[in-house]
């Protein structure tokens, strides 16, 4: 039954009598009962047009976000210059880089540089001739671990295929000068498209120059110019290194005091390029750049750079003015990849040498590429793949005159004052024992003066690890550098320490710390 209902107002206002009510009622049909309220909640068309809009907003969303990285990557690129270096690549998952500074006079289209800017740059002369005064390799392993770049000195005495025996740094100007002039002679070409195809003979010469001495398959090619070293730490607001001692370079424009600073700009582009005044010349020069380029990629990858609109669209413009890369490179997936190369996931070493000579080529750097290949496949070898065991120490080496210094950039305490003392009881003279900036890769290092013989006796003992020659390492000394991929060899294994007053054995002692800057060691 329907609930009573409220009287029924005559259409001139007031009520009708009780009487008229009752006849009213009789002559008209029962009133239909009011359908009840739905009860509270969304009806299920309302829930359907509910997620018609929500999938509707979700997909503009994604359509915003994948358009706005989309069209970064588009003004990234666009405005890119490419060369077509790169004839083939690795099969096999991994990446090889080659990085190449170049002290051009021109930006990346090959317009002259103002000469306020040269000015600005501690260029120097122009004498014409380009020269590529950084060259590295940079390899990341294919199953994502720790990359390393393998530095070349610029005055690497090498085959250069197609052209003579010379310093690695002629490889491209002079094969670049050649194919330019064969250019000319044909004719039917501009300036700018002369400038463009000989560029790209002399890079490709260089890259085959470069696969021949490490054995590695160049999969990317990567070049930057004065400008570009001067506007990317602008962009990043700065480096920091760290100096042992003060320098005041006349030909670079270096003038820094001793300790950690920051740098950028001018200062920056005379920090990587000063080789006067240093112990090993252009081999400290490779350690500069090492560590300025360390600090680069820590700064960048790590510290959300890269989420800042403005320092983003400066890094861009950075690219557009100064960087020349191969014509296939993916680098939107190269970005995934690189990721994680900060927070000491890269490694920089110098392949080994075999001292300096004096020849018709001027000064060179002495290297065997059979040594150099050797270095480079233990270095990228996969872990299970490294070699085992422990080689037999090199013949003609007296322990007693080889000091050891170690440096422990494991994380795992005492592990420095372990091997010192195991090396020590080989017979080797003890050095200095601390800490190290975090490291992944073992290496034991040495002066170039000395030669590798002392460097590989003492890796004999310590498992095989890699050597490479470096500069701040004094004569007569060794540096073993040990990272996260050291493992004591049994050889190498300590004896019991004497035990402590309560029966438990004495605890290693704790090394000092190595001076540095913001993870970066002091250098010469």
């Amino acid at each position: 039954m329907c609930p009573a209902t409220l009287p029924i107002e005559s259409k001139v206002g007031g009520s009708l009598k009780e009487s008229e009510m009752e006849e009213d009622a009789m002559l008209r049909p029962p009133a239909p009962c009011p359908t009840p309220a739905p009860p509270p909640g969304p009806r299920p068309g309302h829930l359907a047009h509910r997620l018609r809009i929500a999938v509707c907003v979700l997909s503009a969303l994604v359509v915003a976000v994948t358009g706005a990285a989309w069209g970064l990557y588009r003004d990234i690129t666009g405005g890119l210059t490419t060369t077509n270096v790169i004839t083939g690549g690795s099969n096999s998952g991994e990446q090889n880089i080659l990085l190449v500074g170049v002290d051009s006079r021109t930006d990346a289209q090959g317009n002259p540089l103002p000469q306020a800017v040269l000015d600005q740059l501690h260029g120097g002369e122009n004498s014409g001739v380009l020269n590529s005064d950084t060259i590295i390799v940079l390899h990341l392993p294919a199953d994502g671990g720790g990359a390393t770049a393998f530095s070349i000195p610029r005055d690497s005495y090498v085959d250069i295929p197609g052209y003579r025996k010379d310093k690695i740094n002629a490889a491209y100007p002079a094969t670049k000068a050649l194919k330019a002039e064969e250019l000319v002679k044909a004719g039917g070409m501009d300036a700018k498209e002369v400038d463009s195809e000989s560029s790209a003979a002399g890079r490709s010469t260089l890259v085959q120059t470069v696969q021949d001495l490490t054995g590695l398959t160049i999969d990317h090619y990567a070049e930057v110019n004065l400008l570009g070293f001067y506007n990317l730490t602008e962009a990043i607001g700065g480096v920091d290194v760290c100096l042992r001692k003060p320098v005041d370079d006349d030909f670079s424009g270096a003038n820094f005091p001793a300790g950690p600073q920051t740098i950028s700009g001018a200062a920056a582009l005379s920090f990587v390029r000063q080789r006067h005044g240093l112990p090993e010349g252009d081999l400290s020069r490779i350690r500069r750049q090492q560590v300025f380029l360390a600090a680069v990629a820590d700064k960048t990858l790590s510290s959300g750079t890269l989420t800042n609109p403005s320092t983003l669209a400066g890094l861009v413009d950075v690219a557009h003015k100064s960087l020349v890369i191969d014509s296939g490179w993916d680098l939107l997936a190269f970005a995934r990849q690189a990721s994680g190369l900060a927070a000491g996931k890269l490694n920089f070493l110098t392949i080994p040498t075999q001292g300096g000579a004096n020849n018709e080529r001027g000064d060179v750097v002495l290297v065997d590429p059979a040594q150099v290949k050797d270095f480079v496949d233990q270095q990228t070898a996969p872990a299970d793949e490294k070699p085992t065991g422990t080689p037999e120490p090199t013949p003609g080496v007296d322990p007693a005159a080889v000091t050891t210094d170690v440096g422990n950039g494991s994380g795992t305490t005492g592990l420095a004052a372990q091997v010192a003392d195991s090396l020590g009881a080989a017979g080797f003279a003890k050095g200095t024992v601390e800490n190290a900036p975090s490291r992944t890769t073992s290496v034991v290092r040495y002066a170039q003066s000395d030669g590798d013989a002392a460097a590989r006796a003492v890796a004999g003992k310590l498992g095989g690890i890699g050597v490479e020659q470096a500069d701040g390492v004094a004569s007569g000394h060794v540096q073993v550098l040990l990272g996260t991929d050291f493992e004591v060899p049994p050889a190498a294994a300590p004896t019991a320490a004497p035990a402590a007053s309560g029966g438990a054995p004495a605890p290693a002692p704790d090394a000092g710390s190595a001076i540095n800057a913001g993870g970066v060691p002091c250098i010469d």
